[in-house]
């Protein structure tokens, strides 16, 4: 991938992160109304899970960095099948495998920026349909 891909995976990466490692509160009100998929949300996280082994390759994150996201992963494929189906905001209040994504995020955050503080990324709207 070129420099200018690898700066945005890497950026989507550290922004992802900085949602999941924050107090819980903090990602209710960063939801507001919408209705996030658990399993969305689990799927979405996965896949930014994946991406920076191929970024430590080229040097983007340190290979020592990765340890906390495969510890997401990890924890991720743990989550039962019927705590999947439930609005997120729900999840995160009900469901303890967030806590520890959340410590893991923390770690990846400290590791790899310094600081587990970082601004949330910006909620994306949802599609209306209209033009």
């Amino acid at each position: 991938m070129n420099q200018l891909g690898d700066t945005r995976l890497r950026t989507w990466t550290l922004r992802f992160m900085a949602l999941l490692a924050a107090d819980t509160q903090d990602r209710l009100v960063w939801l507001g109304e919408r209705e996030l998929e658990t399993k969305d949300v689990i799927e979405e996280v996965e896949i930014l899970c994946r991406v920076p082994e191929g970024l430590a390759e080229r040097g983007v994150f340190e290979h020592g960095d990765l340890h906390d996201l495969r510890a997401i992963g990890r924890r991720l494929g743990e989550i039962d099948s019927t705590c999947r189906v439930d609005l997120w905001g729900n999840a995160l209040t009900t469901d303890p495998a967030w806590e520890d994504i959340r410590s893991h995020a923390r770690r990846f955050l400290l590791t790899s920026l310094g600081d587990w503080r970082q601004p949330l990324p910006r909620p994306v709207r949802p599609h209306t349909g209209d033009h």
